[in-house]
C-alpha cells in the first residue's frame, strides 16, 4: 500500500519511518509547500497526518485510490469529517503514547495533592503516630484506626474545577481522564475550540484570569515561548483561590519559581505539584525543595522512555493492519472504498 505522510520529513526521519513500516510504501515531502506533497498523492491509499489539518480541499485533490486517513492524534479536528464521508474513505485516531503518560502524571499530582500523598507517606513511614501518644491495634472489619495522623484539608477531587492552561493533545488526554472522577474541566487556549468540540469533550471556554480565578486546579499545558515565559507570574497567582493548586507538567520556564515561592509560603495559594523546572535536575539548595505543600518529581512525566519509537509502531501499524484488509483500531469514520 503507498501511504504519504502528509506534513513535511527529514530523509533521516523517513527513514525511521520506514523502519516501523516493512510492508508500506511510505512518502513524505520535504518541506511545507503545498506542490511538494501535491507530487506524492498520485495513486495514494492511506494518507497519515500529524499536524496539518486533511481538510475538505485536500480530500478532493486527494486521488480515487485513497480509502484511509490515519491520524497521528486522538482528537477529531484534525480532519473534516464532512468531507472525509463525503470522499468514502475510512477515518482512524491513535492515542499518543508520550501525551497519555504526561496526562497520567498529571492526574497523579492531582490526586497526591488533593490526599497530601507525601506528608500521609512521610508519616506512616516515620511512625509519626508515637508523637500522637497512640499505639498500634489489631484491626478487623468492625475494628479500626482511621487516618490516625489526623492529616488535615484532604478532600476528593469530585465536583471541583480543574483548569486547563492550553488545550492540545495532552490536555485533551487529561480532560477525559478528569471527568471519570467527576471533576469539572474549564480551559483557556489562544484559539477557542468549535462549540462542537467543546461539546464532545465536555470543556467550557474561559479567559485566562476567569479561569484563574475559579478553578480548583490551574493545570499548564502549553508549550515554552518567549509569549508564555513567566505565564504564571506573582499576579496569575494572586487571581487564584486560596485554596488552589497549581500544577505543571509542560516546561518549567512557564513558571516564575520564585513567585510561586513567595505563593506557597505567604499561602496565597494552597500548594502545587511540579514535575518540571526552569533549570532541572531542579538545584538541590532551591526553595521549592524546602517547602511542604508541594508536591515534586524528576520530570517524569514522558514515561519511561520510547514513546517515539512506540508512537511510530502504532500509527503506522494500523496502516498496515487496514492494508492486510483487518479491522484498524480508533475508527471514528467507516469508509466506503474498502
Amino acid at each position: 500500500m503507498k501511504a504519504v505522510l502528509i506534513d513535511p520529513a527529514t530523509p533521516d526521519e523517513l527513514a525511521f519511518l520506514r523502519e516501523h513500516a516493512p510492508h508500506l510504501d511510505l512518502m513524505a515531502p520535504t518541506t511545507g509547500a503545498a506542490e511538494a506533497l501535491a507530487t506524492l498523492l498520485e495513486g495514494a491509499e492511506a494518507l497519515i497526518a500529524r499536524d496539518r489539518i486533511v481538510d475538505a480541499q485536500l480530500l478532493q485533490e486527494a486521488p480515487r485510490s485513497l480509502r484511509l486517513v490515519q491520524l497521528w492524534s486522538n482528537r477529531r479536528d484534525g480532519v473534516d469529517l464532512e468531507a472525509a464521508a463525503d470522499a468514502g474513505v475510512t477515518v482512524a485516531l491513535m492515542p499518543q503514547r508520550g501525551c497519555i503518560a504526561v496526562a497520567e502524571l498529571t492526574m497523579l499530582l492531582l490526586l497526591g495533592l488533593s490526599k497530601k500523598i507525601a506528608a500521609a507517606d512521610d508519616a506512616t513511614r516515620s511512625g509519626a503516630y508515637r508523637s500522637l501518644g497512640i499505639e498500634p491495634i489489631l484491626t478487623e472489619e468492625r475494628k479500626h484506626f482511621f487516618q490516625w495522623m489526623k492529616l488535615p484539608d484532604l478532600f476528593e477531587l469530585y465536583g471541583h474545577t480543574l483548569g486547563l492552561v492550553g488545550f492540545g493533545e495532552i490536555a485533551t488526554e487529561v480532560a477525559r481522564r478528569a471527568h471519570a472522577f467527576g471533576v469539572n474541566v474549564v480551559y483557556t487556549k489562544r484559539n477557542r475550540l468549535s462549540s462542537e468540540m467543546e461539546r464532545e469533550e465536555h470543556v467550557d471556554y474561559r479567559e485566562f484570569d476567569d479561569l484563574l480565578a475559579e478553578s480548583d486546579f490551574v493545570s499548564l499545558h502549553v508549550p515554552h515561548t518567549p509569549e508564555t515565559d513567566g505565564l504564571i507570574d506573582a499576579r496569575a497567582l494572586e487571581q487564584m483561590k486560596s485554596s488552589a493548586f497549581l500544577v505543571n507538567t509542560c516546561r518549567g520556564g512557564v513558571v516564575d519559581e520564585y513567585a510561586l515561592v513567595s505563593a506557597l509560603q505567604a499561602k496565597t495559594i494552597a500548594g502545587a505539584g511540579l514535575d518540571v523546572f526552569r533549570y532541572e535536575p531542579a538545584p538541590h539548595d532551591h526553595p521549592l525543595l524546602k517547602l511542604d505543600n508541594v508536591l515534586l518529581t524528576p520530570h517524569i512525566g514522558g514515561g519511561s522512555g520510547g514513546a517515539r519509537v512506540k508512537q511510530a509502531a502504532d500509527v503506522l501499524g494500523n496502516v498496515e493492519r487496514f492494508a492486510r484488509g483487518e479491522e484498524p483500531r480508533h475508527v471514528i469514520l467507516e469508509g466506503t472504498r474498502r
